[in-house]
Parts: structure tokens; C-alpha cells; sequence
């Protein structure tokens, strides 16, 4: 028989493709990739595979390797799709692809198979990844199958054969809306999130935040120590990137921070809703930009705001392998050599409040910036500097003038 890896999540969808795939003649191999899902039974999860068919099933640990190598980078470039996204799910796809890939390889297994839809973007950055890493891979997409949407035209059959199969799914009629989960960040979307006139941080059972309404009434203090870009230290305490994110989820998660709603444009091409919660890296992008404000030369970071929008769009999208990014992630690791410094924060219901940062190679400096009398920047100087500045201006004003 032929086999194939499944990126096997336990939920809805790759649930009923475990089944489809075996009744299509597959042996399956079910890989969980664990990427720190906060909400969810491993161990569970692994025993429904092997209860289901699975002539395999492991866990593979994917945990620092996405947060050290993946989220930080993204990061360190201040990327977020849209002004808004801080792209968890994103950043995990290619990585799994990855780690599933390794699992064919060791099986040798003929084919890579993934539950993303046809309609969405998961699809991409499954393939795309997959196909950067071995051209020769063969991608097994059911949703994208006629015969397979035929037998499952919705989430309400799907619902409906996990009951018949006494398959365990969190999704359900009475609230079937869709959730992905790693340590970075948990999304919801589908059922009544479609309709925008629904609240959905009111819909939504959130599984790494309270509201701000519900956070603590005094302000929590947390410092964060950053060392050439990389975020290292919390409160005093040394962290790896895995530990860095845990420990600011359960901080910035209490105090009701990092909660967003938006519409947003997938890559194939339609407008989606999304509800994300993303308390620890939420509080991330603000202390590695309140120390590169001290620290990076004002040109250097005027050129990486000028890109991180392409950085986003591409890791949105799916093309995480590719020698652009490959490019684009050297730059920034370079970039960064003199980033280090700390950053306090007061979080207070949903709120992050600089409260003090510092640096041993800060580029602030007092005696130059003030406002007071003396100091050492002479403001003579800026006479000549407008004059040279305002030249075209002024030659544009007598050939064409303006009406004023």
C-alpha cells in the first residue's frame, strides 16, 4: 500500500482526513508537531491517531526551533501583515513541513498530506514550503479534492461523522467556529465569526488571555533584556526563546494584553476575519523596538521599516524557503549587532507602559537632545543645513509658483 504523512492536528479536519486517507488505500503515518499548543491533550491526541488507523504516530518537538528560528527573526524585523498580524500561524507552517518532511524521509513514505482548505492560506505556506525542500514531494491536499468535498461539503458533515465515529473534536454546531494553537499565539475564525456584526472578542472562549476588563486592577511590572536583537532575559532571569515566550504569555495573558480583531486579505485572494490572541510576542515587539529606538542608527532603521512589510507578505503567504528570505534574514541578524539594551514595562489591562529602558550602547544622547540652554549642538549650525535643504524648493518656487 502507499503511505503518506499526515500533519495531524487532532481537530476537525485532519480528524476526518485520517479516516478518508485510509478508505483511499493509504497507509498513514500521523506526525502532531507540538509548537507549545496551549489548550491541547498531546498524549490524547496521539492515542486518537492510533485509535483511528494510524499505522504511526508521533510527536515531534518543534517548540524552540519555531520560536528561536523562526519567531524571532520575524521579530527582529518588526513584521506584522497588514499593520496588525503578528503572523503565529504563519511562522509555524514551513516548519512543520518541515519536520513532516523528516518524518517521510524516515519512513519512507510517497506522499506529504495537510487538512488546509482550497480557500485558504495554510494551503500555501504548506506546499510552498514543502516543495522548497524536496521539488519531488507529492502533496496531498483533500480539500482541494472533489471526491473528498463531495462526501464533506462543510464543517457540519465533518461535526457529523466525528460524532458517528465517537471522534473527540473541541468544534461543534453550537459554536463551530476554528481555532490553531501554538505558543506564539492562538487564532480563531470560521462559523459565527463571519458574520462582522458579531463581537468576537466577546464570542470567543480565549485560551491564553483574560479581558481587560478582567485583569488585575493594579499594573504589573515585567523587564525585558535584549541582547544583538534577541530578546534573553525576563524580570533578571536568563530564558531560551521557548522559555522567553512561555513565561510572557502567562504574564502579558493575565493582565488582558495582546487581543486583536481584524479583516484581513488572504493570499488567494478574499477578505477574512480573524480573531487573535498573542499576549507574549505582543509584549516582544514592543521592548525590542523601544530598545532599537535607542540603539539603531536612524538610516538603518528607516530602510528595515521600508521592507518589513515584504518580510510580512512573504511569510504570510508561504514563501519562508527562498533566497530572497534567506537574504532578507541575514540583513536583519546584521542589523541588529548593536541592539541591545533593557526595556521595563507596566502592563494594565490590555496595556503595555514604558516605563524606564536603557542601553550600553544607546545612540540617545541627553547633552545633544536637550531642550535646555547650552548643550553641545550648536543651533547655528541649522541655518546652512536649511538653506542647502530648502534649494530645490526654492528654485521649483520661482519657475512654477505656488498659489497661497
Amino acid at each position: 500500500m502507499p503511505s503518506c504523512v499526515l500533519a495531524y492536528s487532532g481537530g476537525l479536519d485532519t480528524s476526518v482526513i485520517l479516516g478518508w486517507l485510509q478508505d483511499e488505500g493509504y497507509d498513514v503515518h500521523a506526525v502532531y508537531v507540538d509548537l507549545g499548543q496551549p489548550c491541547e491533550d498531546r498524549e490524547a491526541i496521539l492515542q486518537k491517531a492510533k485509535d483511528c488507523g494510524a499505522v504511526s504516530a508521533r510527536i515531534v518537538d518543534g517548540r524552540e526551533e519555531m520560536c528561536r528560528d523562526f519567531a524571532f527573526p520575524v521579530l527582529q524585523w518588526q513584521a506584522k501583515y497588514e499593520s496588525i498580524y503578528l503572523l503565529g500561524t504563519s511562522i509555524a507552517r514551513p516548519l512543520i513541513s518541515k519536520l513532516c518532511l523528516q518524518v517521510a524521509r524516515e519512513v519512507g513514505a510517497d506522499a506529504y498530506a495537510h487538512g488546509a482548505t482550497g480557500k485558504g492560506n495554510d494551503q500555501c505556506r504548506f506546499q510552498l514550503a514543502a516543495e522548497a525542500l524536496d521539488p519531488t514531494v507529492k502533496v496531498i491536499a483533500p480539500w482541494r479534492i472533489e471526491k473528498f468535498r463531495k462526501a464533506f461539503p462543510g464543517r457540519t458533515e465533518l461535526i457529523a461523522y466525528c460524532n458517528e465515529k465517537n471522534i473527540p473534536v473541541k468544534a461543534s454546531t453550537a459554536k463551530p467556529y476554528s481555532s490553531d494553537e501554538n505558543c506564539l499565539h492562538i487564532s480563531y475564525e470560521a462559523g459565527e465569526l463571519e458574520d462582522l456584526g458579531v463581537n468576537g472578542v466577546e464570542l470567543v472562549d480565549f485560551g491564553m488571555t483574560v479581558s481587560p476588563q478582567e485583569a488585575p486592577d493594579q499594573a504589573e511590572t515585567v523587564t525585558i533584556k535584549v541582547e544583538k536583537g534577541v530578546p534573553t532575559h525576563v524580570n533578571g532571569e536568563k530564558c531560551t526563546a521557548l522559555e522567553m515566550v512561555t513565561k510572557l504569555n502567562e504574564i502579558g495573558g493575565r493582565n488582558g494584553v495582546g487581543r486583536i480583531d481584524m479583516v484581513e486579505n488572504r493570499f488567494v485572494g478574499m477578505k477574512s476575519r480573524g480573531v487573535y490572541e498573542a499576549p507574549g510576542m505582543t509584549i516582544l515587539y514592543d521592548a525590542l523596538l523601544n530598545v532599537e529606538q535607542l540603539t539603531l542608527d536612524r538610516d538603518l532603521i528607516h530602510l528595515r521599516d521600508q521592507l518589513k512589510s515584504i518580510v510580512a507578505e512573504d511569510v504570510y503567504n508561504g514563501f519562508w524557503y527562498n533566497a530572497k528570505m534567506d537574504a532578507l534574514l541575514a540583513f536583519i541578524a546584521n542589523a541588529m549587532e548593536k541592539c541591545t539594551g533593557e526595556v521595563t514595562f507596566k502592563l494594565y489591562k490590555g496595556n503595555i507602559i514604558v516605563d524606564s529602558r536603557s542601553s550600553e550602547t544607546s545612540l540617545y544622547d541627553e547633552g545633544i537632545a536637550t531642550m535646555e540652554g547650552g548643550g553641545s549642538y550648536n543651533q547655528d549650525d541649522a541655518e546652512g543645513f536649511l538653506r542647502i535643504q530648502g534649494l530645490p524648493s526654492r528654485v521649483q518656487g520661482r519657475v512654477t509658483p505656488r498659489a497661497y
